[in-house]
């Protein structure tokens, strides 16, 4: 069925219909163009049976919906404006600007679906361009296929619900539970038995690194509690990811780090190879680590800590007071306005600190507190990112840097001197929230939603496209 007429993208907030009189002499007064009218794509009635039936799947196949809603074919013009609502949402994200909240600081790029979308209508390659809506990583088509198994483990009945935890080496009707739970995620582990084997203990143990614990093969407390969230819970937390990733640029530097705030980890990429891994500490609730995108453009070595106000008030005014001379046993010193630093001898930044740009007064720091490294918690500092191997990452960063060689750095560093060493080449700095990733088995990692952040998204995910769907009726 073809559209009687165009249709316009938007409506004039005033028409110009009179204009007050003016001398003859005097200039003209500047006219508003008038809107240009927007023709949309013209659908022949196989069209519209084909885009009624791929929007109502990828709706749900992109963690846009929970259930299909079908279309109706026979309106084409409803038909084509929801096509276009759901390309920006698949391809840019569902959330509208105010929907963004303090530490989301990645937002996605603008999006015009309408050129690509008439392309396709006339070239009749509908299906290959919703194909080509979704972000172009394969990160993103893991989860999604994640997201398939899970609901299809939902539809089945989810998984068992766990009461007691067993233990290695018994025998009865828990550990036959145990075994149905960790089967319903884990194809390797067998369906039936009721002794808590070694192959048991292996699955556990498997169980425990995709939620980031332990991997003891111990069933306590924290593992029952992972083990127990429910099958839509963790429906909802692979749609909120997959939020996130729409949120990045269509294309990520060659070279870059990139930090997992939820699983406090970072990575180093050259392309899609990472070069370099270690352990960081992330921002403790309350204290959150934002989201956002930056480049580091130096690294400052042997660094003084400005404490930041909120601190300074907070915590060591209070530690001064209570044992008088705190301060200055721990190498602070008050600067003009009454601002407090601490020396680099005694810097909690330690010996590196990596500036970038961004509006929330973070960067990514040595930290002379080694021992939060040994926990599988480490959300423990008060925003910025504290390293595990601070000194490895400033060799591999300055590396295009001639007069910063790891000699170089290595003396400076002995030599105790604040030095801001400039890099030559600024990489890319990614701090992501991440709490649901999938590997190249299909597995997915889930991680603990220490920001509440998951279900935030999920909520404002769903109520958008409940929103976008009655409007598009």
């Amino acid at each position: 069925m073809k559209s009687s007429k165009p249709r316009l993208t938007g409506i004039l907030a005033a028409l110009l219909t009179a204009a007050p009189a003016v001398a003859q002499d005097a200039p003209a007064p500047a006219i508003a163009a008038p809107a240009v009218p927007v023709v949309l794509p013209t659908l022949t009635t196989l069209q519209a049976a084909q885009l009624a039936d791929l929007l109502a799947k990828d709706a749900v196949a992109q963690g846009l919906r929970q259930t299909a809603a079908p279309l109706d074919a026979a309106d084409p013009d409803t038909l084509v404006r929801a096509t276009l609502d759901h390309a920006r949402a698949v391809h840019a994200g569902r959330l509208d600007a105010s929907d963004f909240q303090r530490g989301w600081g990645i937002k996605p790029q603008a999006y015009d679906p309408l050129p690509a979308f008439s392309d396709a209508v006339g070239r009749d390659r509908i299906a290959a361009w919703f194909a080509s809506l979704p972000p172009p990583y394969a990160g993103y088509d893991a989860l999604a296929a994640g997201l398939a198994r899970y609901r299809a483990i939902a539809a089945a009945g989810g998984w068992p619900t766990l009461a007691t935890a067993p233990a290695y080496g018994t025998s009865g009707p828990a550990v036959a539970l145990l075994r149905r739970r960790l089967a319903a995620e884990d194809p390797q582990v067998a369906t039936t038995g009721d002794r808590f084997d070694t192959p048991l203990l292996d699955a556990v143990r498997r169980a425990q690194r995709r939620y980031g614990l332990n991997p003891a093969g111990q069933v306590g407390a924290q593992t029952l509690a992972a083990l127990n969230v429910p099958v839509e819970a963790r429906i909802r937390q692979i749609a909120a990811n997959m939020e996130r990733w729409r949120w990045l640029p269509d294309r990520l530097e060659q070279r870059r780090v990139q930090v997992n705030i939820a699983a406090a980890v970072l990575t180093v990429f050259d392309g899609d190879a990472p070069v370099m891994s270690m352990k960081a500490v992330t921002g403790r609730p309350a204290n959150e680590t934002p989201m956002l995108v930056s480049s580091i453009h130096s690294v400052v070595l042997n660094p003084p800590w400005n404490v930041p106000t909120s601190i300074a008030q907070g915590e060591l005014w209070p530690k001064e007071r209570a044992s008088p001379g705190y301060l200055k046993r721990n190498g602070f010193r008050v600067m003009d306005g009454g601002r407090l630093q601490q020396s680099s001898e005694r810097s909690a930044l330690g010996r590196y600190k990596f500036d970038f740009a961004n509006d929330f007064s973070v960067y990514l720091h040595d930290t002379p507190a080694q021992a939060t490294f040994s926990r599988f918690d480490r959300l423990a500092s008060h925003g910025c990112v504290r390293l595990e191997k601070p000194a490895d990452l400033a060799k591999l960063l300055m590396k295009t840097t001639p007069e910063w060689q790891p000699d170089a750095i290595d003396a400076t560093v002995a030599a105790g001197k604040t030095v801001r060493a400039k890099m030559a080449d600024p990489v890319a700095v990614y701090l992501l929230y991440w709490t649901a990733f999938a590997g190249a088995n299909g597995q997915v990692g889930f991680r603990a939603d220490p920001y509440g952040w998951d279900e935030t998204l999920a909520s404002k995910v769903e109520a958008r496209s409940a929103r976008r769907m009655l409007a598009a009726k």
